[in-house]
């Protein structure tokens, strides 16, 4: 019968037959084209427009740290109209007192009447700078600037605090915990991988040494708010701070890092790479190393009781009846450490690709 199935039978297009580790889900090591944003709030002043290319160090825009709204008199030559998100200085001579009222950004009018507009500007500007290689893509003024990164990007799951650069550093193994002691002045200037979790005071500690980042497997979510309140303290302060940020590779839960992803970090030791808060990851360049190669069969748990465990998938088990009465297809992996295989669902596996 035309159109029909047939149980068991063999696909006859000529393509080879799905390899059934597919179903496992997978997560790429690394990715190429990554595109990031700069927050550009109503105010700030952009320094590039799309198609610039940027270089680390470069300047991307005026901050305006203490940032206002006037009413101004906004009058143009005839023809021309004021646009929300243009920017707007007064005409020297035709004030009396023209120095009360800074330039800016247009942000809207104000109802009835013609020529008044309310402006965003402030007195207290920093400049900021660009943490990555790549090129401008978009500037919209009052929102954002993206920028279409170069080279290659780790992504993690969640990040705080602002995008930076640093020389990369391994400050303890997969497995460890960076407490507030072991770090010092040496590390000025340096991104630190500390392992499976850090807290809140450890944070504090790197960020008043002169650390630029923070690359940890999992963060708490109360050391991840007080981290948060204690950078907006800082965002507040006369003195602007050097960038700071955290990233998150796993999320919440306590793990160790995963054994490719901390192969990958072992290779950029001594190399300066970016940390990125928008999306969360870690940019590098690609070839300055060559990245590892991780097996077909090698897969990670990534929930369950037996989470952050590693090891090699054998064989599907089809299938398989587990705790709830819920059924989920399934496979024998077996875990390093154990003396014998278990059945895991597929759901609660990852590969790295």
């Amino acid at each position: 019968m035309a159109g029909a199935h047939v149980a068991g039978a063999r696909p006859v297009t000529g393509e080879p037959a799905t390899d059934w580790r597919d179903e496992i889900p997978r997560r790429a090591l690394v990715e190429a084209g990554l595109e990031t944003t700069v927050p550009l709030p109503p105010g700030d002043r952009p320094l590039v427009g799309p198609g610039t290319a940027v270089m680390p160090g470069d300047l991307l825009l005026e901050h305006v740290r203490d940032p206002r709204v006037d009413e101004v008199d906004v009058r143009l030559p005839e023809g021309e109209r004021p646009l929300a998100g243009g920017r707007w200085a007064p005409v020297p001579g035709r004030r009396r007192h023209a120095d009360r009222t800074a330039d800016g950004e247009l942000l809207v009018p104000v109802p009835g009447k013609a020529t008044r507009w309310r402006l965003v500007t402030g007195d207290h500007r920093a400049p900021t700078t660009s943490a990555v290689s790549g090129i401008v893509t978009e500037v919209r003024p009052g929102a954002m600037i993206r920028l279409r990164v170069a080279g290659l990007a780790l992504r993690g799951t969640l990040a705080a605090g602002a995008t930076s650069r640093g020389r990369l550093e391994l400050a303890t193994d997969p497995f460890g915990e960076l407490r507030p002691g072991g770090i010092d002045v040496g590390r000025t200037g340096s991104i630190l991988v500390v392992g499976s979790r850090i807290d809140a005071e450890a944070l504090t500690r790197a960020r008043a040494m002169g650390v630029r980042g923070i690359i940890v497997a999992a963060i708490a979510g109360k050391d991840l708010r007080d981290f948060q309140a204690s950078e907006r303290r800082q965002r507040a302060a006369l003195h602007m701070p050097e960038p700071f940020g955290v990233l998150a590779l796993d999320g919440a839960l306590r793990r160790p890092i995963a054994t490719p992803v901390a192969a990958l970090l072992e290779r950029l030791a001594g190399h300066e790479v970016a940390l990125l808060v928008n999306p969360p990851a870690l940019v590098f360049d690609g070839s300055a190393i060559d990245l590892p190669e991780v097996g077909p069969d090698w897969v990670r748990v990534r929930s369950g009781p037996n989470l952050g465990a590693e090891g090699r998938v054998l064989e599907p088990a089809g299938l398989w009846r587990f705790a709830g009465g819920v059924h989920l297809e399934a496979a024998r992996v077996q875990l390093d450490g154990e003396p014998s295989p278990v059945v895991l669902p597929l759901c609660d596996l990852e590969r790295f690709g």
